[in-house]
Formats: C-alpha cells, structure tokens, sequence
C-alpha cells in the first residue's frame, strides 16, 4: 500500500508482519528476512539489530520469538522513527537507539549497550564495492548501501564488544566478500556457520550468510547453498515458505 506523503506499508512473512517505509531510499526485502530467519535465539535473549533501517529483520525475529528482548540500532533519526512506529504497529517491544555503529564504547554503554550485555547480534552492513557500484544521488540510499574500508571491521569490532562469551553474531555479506569477512571475524570469534545464497543456481553466490560465536572454538562448517530460485524466473518452494515465516533456515537451529 502506498499514500501520498513517499512511504509504503508493505506485508512481509505471509502478512504477519507490516512495516512502513520510505518510497525511495534502502528498502527492506529478501536480504532482511534471509537474515532473520538464519539467526538463533531463544526466548529472554537480549537482541540487537546493528543498521536495523526501519526494524525488519529485527522485528522479524521478535514475531519468531516473542520473548525475546529487542533493541534496534540505526543512525539515521528518521528510520529509527519508523522503526518505532512499526515495533508499536505490529505490537512488538523493542529499544529503538539512534546511534553510529561505529561509535566508541562509551556511547554504546550510554545507549544502555554495555560491554558484555548481549546474547545475540545480527546485522547486515552496508556491503557494496564504491569501486564497482556508481554513486546514487540518493544519500541515504549511498548510506545504507555502499560500504567504506572500514564498514566490516567497525561493525564487528562492535558487535565482539557488546556480546557475552559464547554470543552468536549472524551476519549478511556479499559472497564475493567472504574473503574479508572471515579475515574481519578471526580476531574474537570462531565456529563459523557459512550459508552462501544464490538468486539463480546457473551463477555464482551473490550473498553469504555467515553465523559467528564470540570466543567459539568449533571447526568451520558450511552449508549447502541456498536456491532462491530452482530456475531462472522459478521461487523456491522451500525458500518462500522461509519467507513467509514458516520456517528457519540452518544457521538458526541451536
């Protein structure tokens, strides 16, 4: 649904959720439910979306699991005002925090973030290459898109600082970018989960869905990779009812 003043209410997870989003700009889609769905948490888990945009995946989760204590991070004010209203609209608790991921300690402990304080993390920072993708007009698209050289390893140095031993970060991740990834998660984290993501089976991967564990010291495993698509133009059955909110994807399961 659209109105007339440049936002949308779109439906995600069959309807079960509704949130309302600039017209133009970064829009929620696949890449925020994928991410949700590959996360792990159990009920009274302390959660916290990094660059939560107008909450999705965030408040994806939380329709997952109800019990679960959310806070959404966004540095954009007035995102982090639709997140609000969309935690309000769909009936869900969460802290909404205006900050920069990147942000020293101190801000994040005065944001009610202290060191130490959280069981999960998920985030899906701005990935795309400057190098290879021509600058938007669109600030705030440019903003949530295009990452800097030090975008990856900002956001989980801030991650690592604010999760308990043995906390779970869950990322999404160009899949060209893997390399980088795993070279800016070797300092804190092991027991890496990888799930790479292809839009059609004919190519290579386009993102990576990779699950990390503060201090964990289990071998690496990866996944059979995910099929958006069984051809070109065909939905995976499987990956629409993700989708749709009736189900997890292999990262999520304890």
């Amino acid at each position: 649904m659209t109105d007339s003043a440049g936002f949308t209410e779109d439906a995600f997870l069959g309807g079960q959720l509704r949130l309302r989003q600039p017209k133009s700009g970064h829009r929620a889609g696949h890449d925020a439910m994928l991410l949700a769905a590959a996360t792990a948490v159990r009920p009274g888990d302390r959660v916290v979306e990094f660059g939560a945009g107008v909450g999705a995946a965030g408040l994806a989760l939380a329709k997952r699991v109800s019990e679960i204590r959310l806070a959404l991070v966004e540095i954009d004010v007035g995102l982090a005002e639709l997140a609000r209203v969309n935690a309000a609209a769909n009936a869900i608790a969460a802290d909404v925090i205006v900050l920069d991921v990147t942000s020293e300690a101190s801000a994040f402990a005065d944001a009610g973030l202290a060191p130490d304080s959280a069981d999960v993390v998920l985030m899906n920072p701005p990935f795309n290459d400057p190098a290879r993708h021509p600058a938007s007009p669109d600030k705030a698209r440019v903003s949530a898109h295009v990452a800097r050289p030090t975008t990856l390893t900002s956001w989980v140095h801030a991650s690592r600082r604010i999760l308990k031993s043995g906390g779970v970060l869950t990322l999404i991740w160009r899949a060209d970018g893997i390399a980088e990834v795993l070279a800016s998660l070797d300092r804190g984290f092991g027991s890496f989960k990888i799930l790479p993501v292809h839009g059609d089976p004919a190519i290579p991967a386009n993102r990576v869905l990779i699950r990390a564990i503060k201090s964990g010291r289990a071998p690496t495993e990866i996944y059979p990779a995910l099929m958006l698509n069984e051809r070109a133009t065909v939905p995976n059955k499987w990956v629409q009812e993700i989708l749709a909110g009736k189900g997890i994807l292999p990262l999520a399961k304890p």
